[in-house]
């Protein structure tokens, strides 16, 4: 196929307007909503209590929910003492948030091809085993606080229960999607790591929120006035990653009829309370809503066709590939579903979790 030049792709479009929103995995509303649920939820136990030993005068579960997103950059304003002393302290925490398991795979494997010592998975058993009292150099290698361990955990069962940060694809130089064995095989050159959809791009403009395309339209005027419209794209991709970080939640919003976190929190407590049991010690839950969670992806990778790669280049000057995509039609009904489903699940197991901890 015919090769596309890219030159601002990312500088102008997906580093601006698409990356700003991409800091909030399951967005910021979704984060929110989930923590909104534990706080109602929480309420009036000693768990409850317990968390509210934690945190200062005016926080919650709810407003801490976005804290670990924040702390990657300036997305929420300036960076309290507090995030820059965790970064510091965590210069690898971005990796925090997710783990890369091949979707094609039935199961988490510690160890495996896209897991690291430091995925979502491990870093929310060390931070479950740090408020259980279980505090060693081997069970908490971060050296969390209580503190940061709960911060870590409000944000990080609101990832979990996003199937991409879970499951992972992966493809070839033929653009077909492919299952490695062995982390060798994702060379970057036969086999690519497509970094849990980031690398996925959607030119379907119904996947775009007002948002999406207000910003676009800000950042084709800023280009016109510099000068450089020549340059522009003539097609601009979202992540597919972007797709269900932010824009799902505000569809799951827009078929409810609400519009604020509280009047979703309200929607989602008023619905039949789910299914969602977990066993087992605590610090074994995580892999159980990896599995699961593996079992969505499934769906959120399903009948996605690659249609063409192409090079593109950021604004770091960092040369990688990506890929543009085809959704399958029902795509936005079935993700849509998935999400209303798994912000309200999340919301219950976060308290359910500090509740298991602190009885």
């Amino acid at each position: 196929m015919k090769k596309i030049k890219l030159l601002i792709l990312l500088s102008a479009v997906m580093a601006s307007s698409f990356a700003s929103f991409s800091a909030f995995a399951s967005g910021d509303e979704g984060h929110k909503t989930v923590g909104a649920i534990a706080d109602r939820l929480l309420k009036g136990t000693n768990a409850g209590a317990r968390v509210q030993a934690l945190l200062q005068p005016g926080e919650s579960l709810q407003s801490l929910s976005i804290w670990a997103d924040c702390a990657k950059g300036t997305f929420c304003g300036p960076q309290t003492s507090e995030m820059v002393a965790f970064t510091i302290q965590n210069p690898a925490h971005a990796a925090y948030h997710y783990t890369n398991t091949p979707v094609q795979n039935k199961t988490y494997v510690a160890g495996g091809v896209g897991t690291t010592d430091h995925d979502i998975v491990q870093t929310l058993k060390q931070a479950i085993a740090v408020l259980q009292g279980n505090d060693t150099e081997v069970t908490n290698p971060h050296r969390f606080s209580p503190r940061q361990a709960l911060l870590m955990i409000a944000h990080l069962v609101g990832d979990i229960h996003q199937p991409l940060h879970v499951g992972a694809a992966y493809i070839n130089s033929d653009n077909q999607f492919v299952t490695p064995t062995s982390k060798q095989q994702v060379d970057g050159v036969t086999m690519f790591d497509l970094q849990g959809g980031n690398n996925l791009l959607i030119e379907d403009k119904a996947t775009w929120t007002a948002r999406d395309l207000e910003n676009y339209k800000r950042d084709e005027a800023a280009a016109k006035a510099a000068g450089t419209d020549a340059d522009k794209p003539k097609r601009v991709g979202k992540p597919l990653h972007l797709y269900w970080d932010v824009t799902v939640v505000e569809n799951v919003m827009r078929n409810l009829g609400v519009r604020s976190v509280a009047e979703l929190t309200e929607k989602m407590l008023a619905a039949p309370a789910p299914v969602s049991a977990n066993s087992g010690d605590p610090v074994t839950w995580p892999e159980q809503w990896a599995n699961e969670g593996l079992v969505n992806a499934k769906v959120a990778y399903a009948d996605i066709v690659a249609t063409e790669r192409i090079k593109v280049t950021s604004r770091r000057g960092v040369e990688f590939s990506s890929w543009y995509t085809t959704l399958p039609a029902n795509y936005i009904a079935s993700s849509t579903e998935i999400t209303q489903k798994q912000l309200q699940v999340a919301g219950y197991r976060l308290a359910a979790l500090l509740q298991k901890i602190w009885p």
